[in-house]
């Protein structure tokens, strides 16, 4: 079995351009961890996700390379999220989309597709090689799917 046979192909996908405040609305409204980021082609060029809003609120000390690890004294309140979130709201999702996630492509084999999913810890883009389309996606809630059904 191939990674193909466990993707989702009806997937919700946003345009690099989308603002971070719509894009945040969709992955909270369809409880997505992470949803793919495509051009006007459907060329894969990334995602966005939790971890991309996280990132911008979370104070910048803690996430620099070798950072803070104790943050007992940063005394941030939901306000203050919010309000670091405010300042971001209307951003392109481009600035802060990972573009070094996983990818897999349709024939790669199923049992080395969950090894990257379990690893990587963020839905996994199915990716055509030649192209560069975006053919689909495996997620967590999927493959637990599929699994239990078989």
């Amino acid at each position: 079995m191939f990674a193909e046979s466990i993707m989702d192909s009806e997937h919700t996908s946003l345009r690099p351009d989308h603002k971070i405040r719509s894009a945040a609305q969709c992955i909270m409204e369809k409880r997505y961890r992470s949803v793919p980021v495509t051009d006007e082609n459907g060329r894969y060029l990334g995602l966005f996700g939790v971890t991309c809003l996280l990132k911008q609120v979370i104070p910048k000390a803690a996430i620099i390379e070798d950072g803070l690890e104790n943050l007992s004294f940063v005394n941030d309140t939901l306000t203050d999220l919010h309000q670091r979130f405010t300042e971001i709201a209307d951003q392109p999702i481009s600035i802060c989309m990972n573009q070094d996630a996983p990818t897999v492509a349709p024939d790669t084999p199923l049992i080395e597709a969950l090894l990257i999913l379990y690893r990587s810890k963020v839905s996994l883009p199915v990716v055509e090689r030649e192209s560069g389309k975006l053919l689909g996606m495996i997620t967590y809630w999927g493959v637990g799917e599929k699994i239990l059904a078989s």
